[in-house]
């Protein structure tokens, strides 16, 4: 597989700040690559970064065959950016700001490109109104599609859902599905764990200036050790909740359940053959990213800045 994007032991820090430190990573061609991290972590400084914006203090970074230092110019032609602020100019209604961004990238047909992008993402009814007047999602939307003007072969997405509403959140979710069908690679970044798990073929988790976890989003899942949950009576429980809490061991109790890890699993089952009552249900449980995240950062929240 083609590797759109090497970073090799990259550093940042500002003052005696440490940003990023010996961060590592590789994107391939054609992906939909997500980084997650807690505010502060470093996501944005390293977009800056990869984006030209800012310079790295060591380390060095590819896109392909091309090294970022000495061939910034030329890498600027192959990326797209959309950032968390928007940069549409609102006294220009969204057909102009299109037709501004397709001619600042020397677009051959610019009337085509436009309707394309009109009709894939379904601007028609805003499209020539003043962006002065248009809600947040609509500037969203307007600003996703102009970074898609032009050839490049990387989109940049920075946090694309933040503040839009469930509906306007799932057009986006199959505006950047369209990208994806496109060839384009895609690095997003987001604030919502679930988004990452429905959109991204590879996660990193930036934690603390490094990257501490990389991987498809299974192969992050199971990493966390197995559990069961065990469903029974509450009397049962609450007959095992006497006997192993005594033990020290780190189950989950709840009125008619019990969550334990596989190693417990025998214990647990000669308990229940101790008792003699009935099970109802025995089953694996499925873990997400948002239980894996929170055992790292230990916040107890649902998402991560």
């Amino acid at each position: 597989m083609t590797v759109a994007i090497k970073i090799d032991h990259l550093q940042k820090s500002f003052g005696r700040k440490h940003i990023l430190q010996d961060v590592s990573l590789k994107i391939n061609s054609g992906e939909i690559f997500t980084l997650l991290g807690e505010n502060g972590a470093g996501k944005t400084t390293l977009i800056e970064i990869l984006t030209t914006l800012i310079p790295s203090d060591a380390g060095r970074i590819f896109y392909g065959d091309l090294s970022l230092t000495g061939h910034g110019a030329k890498i600027r032609q192959q990326i797209s950016v959309n950032a968390q602020a928007t940069t549409v100019d609102a006294n220009l209604t969204g057909r102009q700001n299109l037709t501004f961004s397709a001619k600042l990238r020397d677009v051959p047909d610019v009337k085509q490109t436009l309707n394309d992008l009109i009709a894939r993402f379904d601007l028609a009814s805003f499209v020539d109104q003043k962006v002065a007047t248009y809600s947040g999602s609509m500037r969203r939307r307007l600003d996703i599609a102009m970074s898609l003007i032009g050839d490049a072969s990387i989109t940049f997405l920075d946090k694309p859902t933040t503040s839009v509403d469930p509906k306007i959140r799932l057009e986006i979710w199959q505006m950047i599905r369209e990208i994806k069908q496109t060839g384009r690679t895609i690095f997003l970044t987001t604030q919502y764990l679930d988004e990452a798990d429905a959109l991204a073929d590879h996660i990193a988790f930036l934690h603390h200036d490094k990257i501490v976890l990389d991987g498809t989003p299974d192969q992050l899942k199971h990493q966390q050790q197995a559990q069961y949950q065990l469903t029974v009576t509450p009397a049962v429980v609450s007959q095992l909740h006497a006997q192993f809490n005594a033990q020290g061991l780190p189950l989950q109790f709840t009125d008619n359940t019990v969550i334990f890890a596989t190693d417990q699993l025998a214990q647990i089952l000669q308990a229940i053959t101790t008792v003699q009552q009935p099970i109802e249900s025995l089953q694996r449980v499925e873990h997400n990213l948002e239980e894996l995240f929170l055992t790292i950062t230990q916040h107890d929240r649902h998402e991560i800045a």
